[in-house]
């Protein structure tokens, strides 16, 4: 699989091309945002690894100019930018996941290889799991026609466990996703809220769609 990494900085460059290539990956690089944009349009990549802090044209201007073409190419931001506000920020310009620096490689592999598996496609912005409907762009939700009254947090974990629907993530990767904040073993914020959105999303219905998955999480799918 081809591709693209957008990064100024030549550690991190040398880094991440050798990790890949030694995972049987082909890399092109760009050192700034004008040649990423230029690579990105023009050639045919798998995936985009995107950095925020670019010379000549920022990550984000870079992703917007390029979802503007309707070019959808799966896109990675990997930034040094890690507050909430930055993270949304990303998701919600067309990137499919936001890894913050410092990283660890094999997480940066496991997230790649989860995009991928998705296929070429990026998520719509109404994203629907069975009968429930998350309008990322509008901030609400429905099931079965019946709007959700969701709170911002609330919203912010259902738009999570929808767009990864099907794969089960920890109450720490939650965390850190939806509280920007490290995840403590004896906190029970992530549970609480899950609780409270259960109540909202399944209690009123026949079936469940978010799942327990014991000593690791949650998930969010339809079981027939």
């Amino acid at each position: 699989m081809k591709i693209l990494l957008v990064e100024d900085d030549k550690k991190t460059i040398a880094f991440i091309s050798k990790g890949l290539k030694e995972n049987g990956f082909t890399v092109d690089v760009a050192d700034n945002g004008e040649d990423g944009l230029i690579m990105a349009e023009q050639g045919h990549y798998d995936l985009m690894i995107l950095d925020v802090m670019l010379p000549g044209c920022d990550g984000w201007t870079l992703l917007t100019r390029l979802r503007a073409m309707g070019r959808q190419v799966p896109c990675l931001f990997l930034s040094a930018r890690n507050s909430l506000g930055d993270r949304v920020k990303g998701l919600d310009l067309g990137a499919d996941d936001y890894l913050a620096k410092p990283f660890a490689f094999p997480e940066l592999l496991a997230r790649m290889r989860t995009i991928l598996r998705r296929g070429p496609a990026r998520q719509p912005e109404i994203i629907r799991v069975g009968e429930l409907e998350v309008d990322a762009a509008r901030c609400k939700a429905n099931r079965a026609g019946t709007p959700l009254d969701l709170t911002a947090k609330e919203f912010m974990l259902l738009h999570l466990l929808s767009r990864r629907a099907g794969e089960v993530m920890t109450r720490k990767y939650i965390a850190e996703q939806v509280w920007d904040m490290n995840f403590d073993s004896e906190s029970n914020v992530v549970d609480v809220h899950i609780h409270r959105l259960r109540s909202k999303v399944d209690d009123p219905f026949a079936e469940r769609l978010i799942h327990t998955v014991r000593g690791i999480g949650y998930v969010l799918e339809v079981r027939s």
